[in-house]
């Protein structure tokens, strides 16, 4: 008995490598939006989208420099909860908390549900719930062993995301060096001229360019998962710094780059909004196995978001555990013999595993649509509270003259909150999302009065 209690974890293990680390932060910022959402985002706005996800990426990049240099004093604290917790206060710490777990576990259940219908691609005789037990079972298992299991995985999975983006990259260059001609009725000479040509800021007026911007953020969600692996990270102090700089050539790259070339390949007024852009590019070049292509890199994109939002919402029950004294966090503090926290990992992989039971309730898959859209804009406040409690941090004592420091902190700090109150204002431009922003500001109002006086409590 003595030696179990020596020989049981306090601390998460560091398991994760630099490499295991780039990859699951690119993976993070590469999901399904960017393969089957792209036509939607330039149908809106047409090649001015690029500048949209430039000025989105940039602010992202400052605040995850802010989240950077927190983690970076303090490299053994276990997720950006705990430094809010610290800098602002306990109880804001709690609603960051829990809130950005409830936004790890609807697109958990959505990405589930993808994934069933990706695999229908191949075994269309085969129940949707029966894959989607399976593929759980197999993605807890991974979360469960030890870390750099885990990490592996995520390795792989994003691995298969970056070829896909790269070959695409890699086609465009080539047809726009040897003067490829598109076929069809709405074919042409490829090459940037497609982008140029005729450019106007607001081809579809002013409204639906600010519109845009909340569809490219919210693309962008998942960029903050490497603020949660500082406590599995070996070297923390100079990994995190490394995969956090390479953030914005990521965005020029995989994003940038890659739209440019799609809209250089075909002129975007004649690209399909509800279609994969990437798909027609596969089919311009004589690919006919360009549907099954895609549905495997999609069908990998949507297994790498589930992966790293299982490991992701049990690492964030852990923090929380870890600052508060309740009897719920209480319960997850202990952690299992590869120095997992596989109580928070159960509890949340088993409310996900509950995704097919939802889908059989009519009236429960609407509340599930509309709770998955609000939880977006709730995503706003948490990034807010991060920079808020990075410049209470700035005052503190533990300030560190020679850290990881955000560039131009007097600018850009006030200039990032000032773009996330922005964002939250653009979702009032659109019906459904101005229903997701009212549900945003009730779930701030209640669950913040919640916290503050369950925290004083405990």
């Amino acid at each position: 008995m003595i030696m179990a209690e020596q020989t049981q974890p306090e601390e998460l293990s560091r398991g994760l490598s630099q490499r295991h680390v780039q990859m699951m932060a690119i993976g993070g910022t590469i999901g399904t939006g960017l393969f089957l959402g792209a036509g939607d985002t330039i149908s809106l706005t047409g090649p001015s989208v690029l500048l949209v996800y430039l000025i989105t990426g940039g602010f992202l990049f400052f605040m995850m420099r802010a989240i950077g240099e927190m983690l970076y004093v303090d490299p053994d604290s276990s997720s950006f909860v705990s430094v809010v917790s610290k800098y602002l206060s306990p109880e804001s710490g709690y609603f960051v908390g829990w809130s950005y777990w409830i936004t790890l576990i609807l697109p958990a259940m959505a990405e589930l549900t993808a994934i069933g219908h990706y695999v229908q691609y191949w075994l269309p005789n085969v129940a949707t719930w029966k894959t989607e037990l399976v593929i759980m079972a197999i993605l807890i298992i991974l979360n469960l062993t030890a870390v750099k299991f885990f990490g592996e995985a995520e390795f792989w999975f994003a691995s298969i995301k970056i070829i896909a983006i790269l070959s695409i990259i890699a086609v465009g260059a080539y047809m726009i060096i040897t003067g490829f001609k598109t076929p069809g009725a709405h074919g042409g000479q490829v090459g940037f001229q497609n982008i140029t040509n005729g450019f106007s800021f607001f081809p579809n007026g002013s409204m639906n360019f600010l519109q845009a911007f909340p569809m490219v953020f919210f693309s962008f969600v998942g960029i903050e998962f490497v603020g949660l692996m500082s406590a599995e990270t070996i070297n923390p102090r100079v990994v995190i710094p490394k995969v956090i700089n390479s953030v914005l050539i990521r965005i020029l790259v995989f994003y940038i780059g890659a739209l440019a070339v799609i809209m250089a390949i075909c002129n975007w007024r004649y690209l399909p909004a509800g279609e994969s852009p990437f798909v027609m590019v596969f089919q311009l070049i004589g690919l006919h196995g360009a549907a099954a292509i895609m549905n495997f890199v999609v069908l990998t994109a949507a297994l790498s978001a589930l992966n790293t939002l299982i490991y992701s919402a049990g690492r964030d029950i852990f923090a929380l555990a870890q600052e508060n004294d309740g009897p719920v966090e209480r319960f997850f503090t202990k952690l299992s013999k590869t120095a997992i926290p596989a109580r928070a990992i159960l509890f949340s992989a088993g409310l996900i595993c509950v995704t097919p039971l939802i889908k059989l309730i009519p009236s429960l898959t609407s509340a599930f649509n509309f709770f998955a859209s609000a939880t977006a804009a709730i995503t706003v406040v948490i990034y807010t509270l991060i920079m808020l409690a990075h410049r209470q941090y700035k005052k503190s004592d533990d300030y560190l003259e020679d850290g990881f420091k955000m560039p131009a902190y007097q600018i850009t700090s006030p200039l990032t909150i000032l773009f996330f109150v922005c964002i939250f204002l653009m979702l009032f431009l659109t019906p459904s999302d101005r229903i997701a922003a009212f549900a945003g500001i009730a779930w701030t109002v209640l669950f913040g009065t919640f916290s503050f006086y369950y925290v004083k409590r405990h």
